[in-house]
């Protein structure tokens, strides 16, 4: 099976929190069963790719009011994934990867636009998958692109979308002329669509669009349909509880292993910063037993 992960962070190359963990590790870790995974990320001024090369040259992405080119890094392989870069400067090469201390970036909702148009049809010359994996509001679209301007498209007949929610907090709130502006129908702005109190809401799309949603564990999986944990989108997520189901976070043992640590060794401990993506880091001494005790 063919699986294409589309995320706005991971690790080693962009990270401000667990998403980009999860899709550093959970690529590998169906390569190792046997699958073909692939993965898409932006690629921000911070994103180190050694060696990159062109992958495709140019990628066009239309708007309201222009046109946009992006074009895709191929990255190589890593853990016997390929990862892939959607490089767009004027979105991209800024300092943080969602906004600054100040606030969200204003222009996020074409950014991830831009990404996900990118995505799609970067998988058409690179691969169409038989799932597309999208995680939190950034790639919201996938889902919402499948099911309507992609609707028809013969290249993805065939491929389904698994949408993951790891942080409901997070929805991808926009003013309605958003639509116009991405090139999206009308009609998604009802309440059986994206509209939320007057918005569009990427992440309620997604939720009504996508074939079937994960999140990080079963515990949290409840308690998104509940009033107290759902941010206004318990009863959009209660309709689609027969496809949700919570998996809990693994750990990559390759890189939190306590047994490979030796006396006095010290853990470092890292401290990313979730709106502007600094990082800094402070480490703790530990005492490990000795084989012996």
């Amino acid at each position: 099976m063919h699986i294409v992960f589309a995320a706005s962070e991971c690790v080693p190359y962009s990270k401000t929190g667990g998403l980009a963990d999860v899709v550093g590790s959970l690529p590998q870790a169906l390569a190792v069963l046997g699958h073909q995974v692939t993965v898409y990320v932006p690629r921000y001024r911070s994103t180190k790719i050694e060696d990159p090369r062109t992958a495709i040259s140019s990628i066009t992405v239309p708007f309201d009011d222009r046109y946009r080119f992006c074009s895709v890094l191929d990255g190589g392989t890593r853990g016997g994934v390929q990862y892939y870069f959607v490089d767009y400067p004027p979105f991209f090469d800024r300092d943080a990867l969602y906004g600054t201390s100040l606030g969200d970036y204003h222009d996020n909702a074409e950014r991830f636009a831009l990404f996900c148009r990118a995505v799609m049809e970067a998988a058409k010359i690179l691969g169409v998958p038989d799932i597309f994996h999208c995680h939190d509001w950034q790639t919201a679209l996938i889902p919402i692109l499948l099911e309507t301007l992609y609707h028809e498209d013969p290249a993805f007949a065939h491929t389904h979308c698994v949408f993951t929610i790891h942080n409901l907090g997070y929805q991808g709130l926009f003013p309605p002329e958003v639509l116009p502006l991405l090139m999206l129908p009308w009609d998604l702005f009802s309440m059986a669509k994206l509209e939320f109190y007057g918005k569009v809401n990427f992440l309620k799309g997604a939720i009504d669009a996508a074939d079937y949603l994960t999140t990080v564990s079963r515990k949290y999986a409840q308690e998104i349909q509940t009033a107290e944990y759902g941010f206004g989108l318990e009863g959009v997520l209660r309709a689609r509880g027969a496809t949700l189901v919570g998996i809990l976070n693994g750990v990559d043992y390759t890189e939190w292993n306590p047994h490979s640590l030796v006396r006095g060794e010290g853990l470092k401990i890292i401290h990313v910063d979730a709106w502007t993506g600094t990082i800094r880091s402070s480490s703790i001494q530990l005492r490990v037993k000795s084989a012996a005790g």
